[in-house]
């Protein structure tokens, strides 16, 4: 099994689709989307079970953040945006691999337009924000992301297609090294479709059995 910096470097050389291939679990659905044109990233967890819509609790969470994590929040209202413009500025000054919310964000104009340096995933966009209210902070325990469950330490992925979660020695490196070579033949494929090679001779297929 693979140590989670050995997961991380990776994951962020192989695109999640081509995982989707070898894996069923882990994906966070498609009702968590990118915000821009992210770039593809992966970091442990640092996560944050948002209870209130508290931005105290947030900015506590930031000052947390270590170099490379990914900062993953759950919003149970699911109607308040606990990132936006100053959030993912200080994330960026934190030194974060990304940002994913599973709930909407704001400012989505600014954090698309960073989205190269800090990408965020969301569940929608809203103008309603977090304030300021003082009360517990809920820091690394496990939350619920779309279809996946994040713990604090978790290994996450997300590229333009979508966010992965990983359990650290979840995969094997035989698994990831398939994926790879998968996305490397991918261009050579994809020419000889275009060149008109017969299908039957490119593509997998089960044969039909006649009654």
């Amino acid at each position: 099994m693979m140590d989670p910096r050995a997961l991380i470097d990776a994951l962020a050389d192989v695109e999640l689709p081509t995982i989707g291939h070898e894996l069923e679990e882990g994906f966070c659905g498609p009702q968590i989307q990118p915000v821009g044109e992210v770039r593809r990233t992966a970091g442990r967890a640092r996560t944050l079970d948002l209870d209130e819509p508290d931005a105290l609790a947030v900015n506590a969470a930031l000052l947390a953040l270590q170099p490379g994590e990914v900062l993953v929040i759950r919003v149970a209202s699911a109607k308040h945006a606990p990132v936006g413009a100053v959030t993912a500025a200080a994330a960026r000054a934190r030194g974060a691999a990304g940002i994913v919310v599973a709930g909407p964000v704001t400012d989505v104009r600014v954090l698309a337009s960073t989205a190269a340096e800090l990408p965020v995933w969301a569940a929608g966009t809203t103008a309603r924000t977090t304030k300021r209210l003082g009360g517990p902070v809920r820091l690394d325990e496990p939350i619920a992301v779309g279809d996946a469950v994040v713990h604090p330490g978790d290994v996450v992925a997300g590229d333009e297609h979508g966010v992965l979660v990983l359990r650290p020695g979840s995969i094997d490196p035989e698994t990831l090294e398939r994926a790879r070579a998968s996305d490397d033949a991918e261009p050579a494929l994809l020419r000889r479709i275009a060149e008109g090679e017969p299908l039957e001779a490119l593509i997998a297929h089960t044969p039909r059995e006649d009654a």
